[in-house]
């Protein structure tokens, strides 16, 4: 669910979608999303200051079901 959400939001957010890629990691101790976007859209998905990544971020954690936080980071 967590994975669908973050990939419903960046998509509407770039210029690419199609080139949209989320990745779950729940290997560890905090579950790890990692979205990978095409090169020009990567200021879209960050923001200014960080704010879009921020607001992801905070939705992210409040749609969790677990009580574990989850990380949400943009792949280089």
């Amino acid at each position: 669910m967590i994975k669908e959400l973050v990939a419903y939001i960046v998509k509407q957010l770039v210029n690419h979608p199609d080139d949209v890629q989320i990745a779950l990691d729940t290997s560890g101790e905090r579950d790890v999303v990692e979205i990978t976007v095409n090169e020009q859209d990567r200021g879209k998905v960050i923001g200014r200051e960080g704010q879009i990544i921020k607001s992801i971020r905070m939705l992210v954690n409040a749609a969790s079901t677990e009580n574990k936080k989850i990380a949400v980071d943009v792949a280089r």
